[in-house]
């Protein structure tokens, strides 16, 4: 009796046992088909090499086992893929092997790194669509914009080759008889490049490209919630670098948070710091990396006005307005926030713009025929309606917008308030979010002021046919931002221009010009080639 009660409840046991199996077999095959990566309509996310788990620590082999997370799409929420973060033991091997990696890139003549930079330009340029699409489901914002990005990084590949035999420094001329003075410029070594989630492809390739050329390597840490195209993108170099019998670990990749981000700004192995993100969170490395003496390029937020005076072409000016604060659902650092328009044309540009958001075509973000996408997450939304309360109770009046959208998604109305003071709380404060505030000014004093009355100080631009006007506005009593135009909207800089800003934008400079040079250091170098020694100054010591 005994022994066929264990055999029953043995038995019971087993199909018990194999019943949670089943179980959990099949919630794990409803969680990987419920991926969008398995659903047909994205299988060209596996030409980038993605799958439903993907490794997020590249170092010249991929792995990672830290935290798990999942990527989701702004456009509707559901999760894409799932990417494996690095732990801080990997992110300790990952530097160690950069660092050694190195040795050997430094040792490459600079034309020679070029030619390196531009084979990764032409492998972006043969993935720039499936690359730029996943942009567009994975940051959210449009694909003509998600492709766009990929250009800019093969642009800055393109420039950063032509750089390769121009970096230099000048010969100087010596006061001494038998003296060479010259400037010397030699890479920093490991620069570690922390991204945010709006340009997740653009930001990172300004700073590869030329750090690599100048030398350097380059450790990567992009946004937690974009971790699928820091993979997609890390791979496409890795390859090139592959191919060329080069170490991998010369573009390593750590996916993580911000214990990742801590540890790369208080690293002494970290020869420069590239931050990209919010001013609270920039103000926060900089001083983690100022406590140890280091290097910082710091790009962070702008609260980025146009000016629009009395004799301005309004046909230039509301679309340049509409693209500026529409574009990118306003998460751009460039996006126009404050739009302050000449008490003479107040009330039609108003009417002109606020028509023009109404035509605006939203939709999914990878359809061609959209123009505005969705926020990039749920907790944008709500600071998108805690903006829009706060601006009502200091005063503001909706114009148009201010809802949340019924549709799956992140998606909100691109809104219009004025009659806020040009100093109210909310107008000083940026909000990542499509919220555009109309300001009336009277004198051109008073508009050029409160441009610059804000803490931020990235991009600004004014819309006028007086040529007097427009070398006061570019003079030491104009703009006092990085990037000021006249007759654009505020964002979409060309890379041929040094990108960045002053104030709380954290004064670094990226892409084009000069701003190779915040990825090299200097060294004054004065060689005697002659048989006396003459002191400088004419000093005599005998």
């Amino acid at each position: 009796m005994q022994h066929c009660l264990t055999l029953t409840l043995a038995r019971h046991s087993r199909l018990i046992l194999r019943n949670k199996l089943r179980s959990v077999h099949c919630q794990q095959s409803a969680a990987m088909s419920g991926l969008l990566i398995n659903q047909p309509k994205y299988s060209w996310l596996k030409e980038l090499g993605l799958s439903e788990d993907n490794p997020g620590v590249y170092n010249g082999s991929w792995g990672g086992s830290g935290e798990v997370i999942t990527s989701y799409c702004p456009a509707n929420n559901e999760p894409i893929a799932r990417v494996t973060q690095a732990t801080m033991a990997e992110y300790e091997e990952t530097v160690q092997k950069t660092k050694e990696a190195w040795k050997i890139w430094a040792d490459i003549p600079a034309p020679k790194r070029g030619e390196i930079v531009r084979q990764i330009g032409d492998a972006l340029r043969k993935k720039i669509k499936v690359l730029g699409s996943l942009v567009s489901l994975e940051m959210g914002k449009i694909y003509v914009e998600g492709v766009g990005e990929v250009q800019e990084y093969v642009d800055v590949c393109d420039y950063a080759v032509g750089l390769s035999r121009m970096i230099g420094g000048p010969i100087l001329p010596s006061e001494r008889p038998g003296h060479a003075l010259i400037e010397q410029w030699n890479p920093v070594g490991l620069v570690g490049i922390i991204t945010a989630f709006n340009f997740p492809v653009a930001v990172y390739g300004w700073n590869n490209a030329i750090a690599l050329t100048c030398g350097n390597v380059c450790l990567w840490k992009g946004a937690p919630t974009t971790p699928l195209t820091s993979v997609a993108v890390s791979k496409i170099v890795a390859e090139v670098l592959e191919q060329n019998n080069l170490p991998g670990a010369i573009c390593s990749m750590t996916c993580g948070g911000a214990d990742i981000g801590s540890a790369m700004a208080k690293d002494e192995r970290v020869d420069l710091v590239s931050f990209t993100g919010s001013t609270h969170v920039g103000k926060m490395v900089a001083m983690m990396v100022q406590e140890r003496f280091g290097r910082k390029l710091l790009e962070l937020g702008g609260n980025n006005a146009i000016i629009v005076f009395e004799d301005a072409d309004l046909n230039l000016v509301v679309p340049s307005a509409v693209f500026a604060s529409v574009g990118t659902a306003g998460q751009r650092c460039t996006t126009t926030r404050r739009l302050m328009l000449h008490e003479s044309v107040h009330d039609t540009v108003v009417e002109r713009v606020a028509k023009a958001y109404k035509q605006v075509r939203i939709g999914d973000p990878w359809d061609p025929s959209t123009l505005y996408g969705p926020l990039h997450t749920k907790q944008a939304v709500d600071q998108y309606l805690a903006a829009i309360e706060q601006a009502k109770q200091q005063g503001g009046t909706l114009v148009c917008g201010g809802k949340v959208m019924d549709r799956p998604g992140n998606y909100v109305e691109p809104t219009i308030i004025t009659g806020l003071p040009h100093d109210a709380p909310i107008v000083h404060t940026e909000t990542f979010v499509p919220i555009l505030y109309v300001l009336k000014f009277k004198t051109e004093e008073e508009a050029f002021a409160w441009n610059n009355e804000v803490q931020q100080g990235l991009s600004s631009s004014i819309f006028t046919k007086d040529l007097g006007r427009v070398f006061r506005w570019l003079g030491p009593k104009g703009s006092d931002c990085g990037i000021v135009n006249v007759n654009i909207p505020t964002s979409g800089a060309e890379i041929g221009g040094a990108f960045g800003g002053e104030k709380h934008t954290g004064g670094g400079r990226e892409s084009g010009s000069d701003s190779w040079k915040q990825y090299m250091r200097r060294s004054t170098c004065t060689i005697n080639y002659s048989k006396d020694l003459p002191l400088a100054q004419g000093i005599k010591f005998e």
